[in-house]
């Protein structure tokens, strides 16, 4: 039986989503070896990989189960008494053909920061940039939206047969002294998110021009490849349908 799940994790405390042959300290590696301890001896499959030190809240996965494990909440419950860092949300039954990666249609990104360093308690989950112009940003945002090739705008290192995406929705918002970039999107290149959100703080602190963006994004020429700090970006929702 094929199953979908919900899960957040925090991510300062792995080395990515992604299973690596260097190291254990990663989500799916943690996540498989809960599975196992329970006789469950399925791969995951994520709908997106994220780097080391970015958090989820609303990532979705999907394994097959053996005919004894019927129960979900009990599996729930289970898997979260066995698991540090990562929370299981919703299990639920889904078609054979579901494929948590490959059926999504949407893909939901969220960056939060501050202006002043966050305190010890929320430098994990929290970015800094200095003070900005939010029109700036709004500005430099909003040149994202639509179909693009982001070749100037990944990390290479991830095979992938197209390097264009269409983002449907990139907003910023501020909410008691907490800032909050969104990207939605049909996927995004590895680092895609990070670097989008750096150049747009670039311009948003007036060291780099909307034509410069432009540019960049139209891969006339690169500016910067330089990635937004980890600890403030979530995956925050996968929508599917």
């Amino acid at each position: 039986m094929r199953v979908k799940a919900v899960i957040s994790y925090d991510g300062s405390h792995y080395q990515g989503f992604q299973k690596q042959k260097s190291t254990k300290m990663t989500v799916s590696s943690a996540i498989e070896e809960a599975l196992s301890s329970l006789q469950i001896d399925s791969p995951i499959v994520g709908s997106g990989r994220t780097d080391a030190g970015v958090h989820a809240t609303g990532q979705v996965i999907h394994f097959d189960l053996p005919d004894f494990w019927h129960d979900l909440e009990k599996l729930k419950r289970n898997l979260n008494r066995k698991l540090t860092d990562i929370s299981f949300k919703h299990i639920s039954v889904a078609s054979n053909d579901f494929h948590a990666r490959f059926s999504a249609k949407k893909r939901v990104y969220r960056y939060v920061f501050k202006t002043h360093k966050p305190s010890v308690f929320e430098q994990k989950y929290i970015s800094y940039y200095k003070s900005f112009d939010p029109i700036l940003l709004i500005s430099a945002l909003k040149i994202f939206e639509g179909k693009h090739d982001f070749n100037f705008f990944h990390k290479t290192g991830t095979i992938t047969h197209t390097t264009v995406r269409e983002i449907y929705r990139a907003t910023y918002m501020e909410r008691d002294g907490y800032h909050f970039i969104y990207f939605e999107a049909n996927g995004f290149l590895r680092s895609q998110v990070r670097m989008m959100v750096d150049t747009a703080m670039l311009c948003a602190k007036g060291d780099m021009s909307i034509t410069q963006l432009q540019e960049q994004l139209s891969c006339q020429k690169k500016y910067t490849t330089k990635l937004a700090p980890p600890e403030g970006l979530y995956l925050a929702r996968i929508i599917y349908g």
